[in-house]
């Protein structure tokens, strides 16, 4: 590996079934790795924090196998998990965040919580360097009007893809040379779940919430549902909590309907013939586009583009069936996947640069 002078940025990214490492320098991965775990290994651990070690001890196999130069590494940039809502940007970690990346004040467990516990035991151990996470999925920019949903008991959260859609419209507004922060986007992200944000000024004014709530529906999320349909289904004594809450998320959309959550496959499925899978599909990009057309009502028109992103971007047909029903609100880009590592190292990049100042969380 080219050890030559830059400092070293890397990047943890904690899933479900795998944890993600790369090391930069500056902007330029050096370092790529996705460790993939069994469910032997994973299913050794009653709790997910309880992987801590465990998913530890690989990466820093990885890092010394690639012979990384340690004393080169300034931040150690961790994906950020279920802690409270907060506003976007970088945040030192520190006892408190720790504390609620074990603790979840949202109540539930999820891989991407290891990823600022392992960043600042990797940071410590680490001659120069400082533990971060940035934007996860429960950044809260919402205006106050865009939280009503119609019963003070039920209010709308935001949980969306934060990290990356803050990274494309970085992206793209450093494209046209102008500041994120002076334009008005829609950033669509269509992936396992789909979220659509309203960009106002370099805030998500609003979005869909898309882990297990509205929108449009996703390759294995319902989306929103006919209320009362589904108040019935829940009283009807047929179905379980357990069983209602996985029909919603897990086993709904492109699951429910057509029995996979590939996109990919779906598409070529349809391109064999298959008139049902073609329905299910456009209706999918028809939610999406209608989701769009929402978010266009809550910048009053004003939108200086739609950027769409995320795995399903790829799909040429599924991104022609968005814009040819949303092509007159403003110029579409395309720019497909996510680039999760880039985004956490991008952001690292930013707080070491001086281009922002890590906020602390409280």
């Amino acid at each position: 590996m080219n050890n030559s002078d830059g400092v070293r940025i890397i990047a943890i990214n904690p899933g479900s079934t795998s944890t993600k490492i790369a090391v930069y320098i500056e902007d330029t991965p050096v370092l790529v790795k996705n460790i993939v775990h069994s469910k032997e290994d994973l299913d050794r651990f009653e709790r997910i924090t309880d992987q801590f070690q465990y998913r530890k001890d690989l990466i820093w196999n990885v890092l010394r196998e690639a012979e990384i130069r340690i004393d080169l590494v300034r931040a150690v940039v961790g994906r950020g998990g279920l802690v409270k809502p907060i506003e976007s940007g970088v945040y030192l970690v520190n006892d408190r965040l720790k504390d609620d990346l074990i603790h979840s004040p949202m109540g539930a467990e999820h891989a991407s919580n290891l990823g600022g516990l392992i960043a600042d035991d990797l940071a410590r151990s680490l001659p120069n360097a400082i533990a971060y996470i940035a934007n996860p999925v429960v950044v809260d920019e919402l205006d106050e009007i865009a939280r009503f949903s119609g019963h003070p008991l039920l209010p709308r959260v935001s949980v969306f893809h934060a990290l990356n859609q803050k990274a494309v419209a970085r992206q793209h507004a450093k494209s046209v040379m102008r500041k994120y922060e002076d334009m008005n986007l829609i950033v669509v992200h269509l992936g396992g779940g789909i979220t659509v944000g309203a960009h106002k000024k370099g805030r998500v004014v609003d979005v869909n919430q898309g882990l297990d709530g509205d929108g449009p529906f996703s390759p294995e999320r319902t989306g929103s549902l006919p209320v009362g349909a589904l108040i019935r289904l829940c009283y009807s004594g047929k179905y379980t909590e357990k069983q209602v809450l996985k029909m919603n998320k897990g086993e709904g959309g492109l699951v429910a309907y057509l029995g996979t959550n590939s996109a990919y496959e779906v598409e070529q499925i349809m391109m064999n013939g298959d008139a049902q899978a073609k329905l299910v599909y456009e209706a999918m990009a028809y939610q999406v586009a209608k989701e769009v057309g929402s978010m266009f009502a809550v910048l009053k028109g004003d939108v200086d583009g739609i950027l769409i992103t995320g795995g399903v971007a790829h799909s040429k047909w599924f991104v022609n069936q968005i814009s040819e029903r949303v092509y007159k609100m403003a110029p579409i880009h395309v720019y497909p996947g996510e680039d999760e590592m880039r985004a956490l190292a991008f952001n690292g990049l930013r707080v070491i640069k001086g281009e922002t100042e890590a906020k602390i969380y409280t």
